[in-house]
């Protein structure tokens, strides 16, 4: 993700609501524009930077570690392109899946800035996490619907007068853990990438249900630091951190084991 011009946008809260040993196995806001690019010199800020702690030997993989990280890749690497059918018909479903009572006017439509888009066009915020961050979002709805309403309109906690936007936040969460986890590299070379591949071996949906614990986990910390958007980077460093931590817990076999699963099943 680089350094492009943009804008990103901030939801100001008027109300409480909004009027692959083992093979794969796949089992009302107002929105205002402000100066920086969220998605560019935002999000670089947090996640693409390396540290020292980063620089370690790699992890051997077993074969059918191998070839699920490959097909995660594979995903990883799937630009939205809006002029593709299947891309058209997700981003549909994920409307339907946050609004299933408003029907969607279009595919360019002010609506979508009602879920968190910087824009008409969500096309145009996909640029840093693609296609496997939509994924996301509707694996998201779809398993977890509850916590995916909770956080799309605010509905838990003290919120801040500015918040963050959900959708746009969504794919900075997905561009998060594509770092942390350090998925395009040809093997882990970190502790957390090699754990997370032993999880991944065992559930294809890991990356996915991995998402949606860390998107709960950050809004978790987002209330605990009485966070503003302006506050956005410190809270997603405080949920990497968080996240790294609970993934080097001994004795876990499965990511719902992690003690921040257990906010999805409040």
């Amino acid at each position: 993700m680089d350094d492009r011009g943009g804008s990103f946008v901030a939801v100001r809260r008027i109300s409480q609501g909004l009027e692959r040993g083992n093979t794969c196995q796949s089992t009302s806001a107002e929105v205002v524009a402000g100066s920086a690019a969220w998605l560019g010199r935002g999000l670089s800020c947090v996640c693409a930077q390396r540290r020292e702690s980063d620089a370690r030997p790699s992890f051997d993989l077993t074969p059918a570690q191998e070839d699920c990280l490959q097909r995660l890749q594979s995903r990883i690497d799937i630009a939205y392109d809006s002029s593709i059918l299947e891309h058209q018909e997700a981003l549909r479903a994920l409307w339907n899946a946050a609004f299933p009572e408003e029907e969607l006017h279009g595919l360019i439509s002010d609506q979508w800035k009602e879920m968190g888009w910087q824009g008409k066009d969500p096309s145009t915020d996909f640029r840093g996490g693609g296609f496997i961050s939509l994924e996301n979002l509707l694996f998201f709805a779809r398993n977890f619907p509850k916590s995916f309403q909770d956080l799309l309109r605010k509905q838990e906690g003290d919120r801040a007068m500015w918040e963050y936007p959900f959708a746009v936040a969504g794919v900075n969460i997905t561009f998060m853990l594509i770092q942390m986890l350090d998925l395009e590299a040809v093997k882990p070379r970190t502790m957390v990438g090699a754990i997370f591949l032993k999880f991944l071996s065992d559930n294809e949906s890991a990356f996915d249900i991995l998402y949606c614990i860390t998107f709960k986990l950050m809004d978790q910390q987002w209330l605990a630091m009485r966070a503003s958007y302006m506050d956005f980077n410190a809270v997603m460093k405080s949920t990497r951190r968080q996240l790294e931590r609970e993934l080097l817990f001994e004795d876990l076999t499965r990511l719902e084991d992690l003690p921040a699963y257990s906010l999805l099943t409040r």
